[in-house]
Formats: structure tokens, sequence, C-alpha cells
């Protein structure tokens, strides 16, 4: 059995927070440079550079890579054989956020939905814990700005409509949110379950390392296909126009009810973060 205090939780979430938010990870920066080396138009080009520029930037000075710092959300992995001491895992990890915005001097997002009151301190956090066996403890934290977030769709398909039906919606949904998710995006798609399982699925999706490969090659093709079709609208970095609109689509795939077929899209904008510990 292994014992972890909330302190540890707390301090590994603020670190997180900061992390994330002036840090863009070497997989999106390679990506980055890859994207601007298809780009024919020197306006994409020029997009490109500032981009990179503003990575650089950010994490030389410690300053948010951009203004909205999101909902702080997190994927947790608990262990069967951990126990937390000290207090709940939530508050552990809301007292983290507070600390971490507040000293990283981020922007705090959250407010009541229909007041707008702010409360102040970007908590409470977004929260998701899944039970894993061993004792791992491992936090994974997603920062998710409002521009790409409102741009997410789901959809209830009949199962008859398949695979072709998954790649009109996910298209859509692209093409319809234009450039106000900040291209190029990254897609999470989330295929099967229920409908808040779909929606679930589409957010973890955005997760993996951009480069990466699908498991299963079925579903690698299909991501390349959506990918293809994706980046043939013409949208491009920051609506722009050009070649790449997105540069990457995660499939995340879970067994569904016989009668259901859903699909969820979450977009991510080019401000692609996430960072995780194992404590």
């Amino acid at each position: 059995m292994k014992t972890i205090h909330s302190r540890a939780i707390t301090e590994a979430v603020k670190n997180l927070c900061l992390q994330a938010n002036y840090e863009l990870g070497q997989d999106v920066l390679d990506a980055f440079t890859a994207a601007r080396s298809r780009e024919a138009s020197p306006l994409c080009r020029e997009v490109y550079d500032i981009l990179l520029e503003n990575a650089a930037i950010a994490g030389r000075e410690s300053l948010a890579l951009c203004q909205d710092t999101g909902c702080a959300v997190f994927f947790v992995e608990l262990g069967q054989d951990v126990h937390v001491e000290g207090g709940d895992i939530a508050a552990a990890i809301n007292e983290g956020v507070r600390q971490g915005y507040s000293e990283g001097y981020l922007r705090s997002s959250m407010c009541h939905p229909f007041t707008r009151k702010n409360t102040g301190d970007n908590t409470p956090a977004i929260v998701h814990i899944e039970s894993v066996r061993g004792d791992v403890f491992k936090i994974i934290f997603a920062p998710k700005g409002g521009g790409s977030e409102n741009m997410s769709r789901i959809a209830m398909l009949k199962p008859s409509q398949g695979k072709q039906a998954v790649k009109e919606f996910v298209v859509d949904t692209v093409r319809l949110a234009g450039a106000n998710p900040c291209p190029p995006t990254v897609v999470g798609v989330g295929i099967g379950g229920t409908f808040e399982k779909a929606a679930l699925l589409s957010k973890k999706a955005l997760l993996r390392k951009l480069g990466s490969v699908h498991a299963d090659p079925d579903m690698a093709a299909f991501e390349a296909e959506i990918l293809q079709a994706i980046n043939s609208l013409g949208i491009g970095a920051q609506g722009f126009g050009g070649a790449v609109t997105s540069l990457a689509v995660h499939i995340e795939l879970h067994p569904c009810h016989i009668a259901s077929l859903p699909v969820a899209v979450n977009l991510n904008c080019h401000a692609h973060r996430h960072r995780e510990i194992v404590l």
C-alpha cells in the first residue's frame, strides 16, 4: 500500500498548472515546424513563425502561452493500492489550482453560469478519477480554453450510418468552427459508450502525443482519412487559408448500445497544453 499526503498532490498540481501554461510540449513544437514546411503562403508561414516565437518567449520568461489559461481539467489514475491521507483528492487538486493560478498570475476564468460572477481563483477544477490496478497515482492536467471548447459538438448517430457519417460529422464540426478555435487545431473524437462517455472520450483523446499512431490499424487509417478531409477545407492557420487546418485527429473508442452510435468532437487550439506527473 502506497500512502500519499494531500499536500504532495497540491504541490504537484500547482507545478503542473505553471508548467502547462508556460511550456508547450516538444511534440507540438515539432508539429508547428512540420506544418510550416507544408505551407506555400508566406502569411501562413509567418503565423507558424509567430507561434514558435511566442512559445519560446513564454517558456523563457515564464509567461502564459495564451491569455486564456483555461478551465483546469484533470484526469487522475488512482491505483487500488494507494491511500491518500490528510484530505480528499478533489480538495487537494483545487488547492493546487488556487495556488498555481494565483502565484503564476494566470487568468481565472471560472464563473457562475448565469450571474457570470468569477470564482476568483479558477476553481472548482474539472476532475475525472479512474480507478486502476496497483499503486500508481498519476495526474494529467489539461487547461482548456473557451474558444476551442465552445466549438465542440456531440451527435447521437444511427448505427446504420456507420463510419462515413462519423467522418462527415467530424469534418463538419471543424468546418463550422472556422477560425474560432484558433487553428491549427487538434481534433479529439470520442466514439461509442453513451452520451456523456463519448464526450469524455473526445477530451481524453486530446492527451495523446502528437505524431503517435493509433494502436488499431483500422482506426489509424480512419484518423488519417479524417485529417486529410479536414485539411482539404482550406481554413488554415488562424483562418488565413492554407494546407494545415488541424495538426492531428485522435480517436478514442468504447463499446456502445446496439441501438446507438454516439460521436463527440472536442477541439483544442494551437496552444495544445497538457502535463502529467506520477506521484
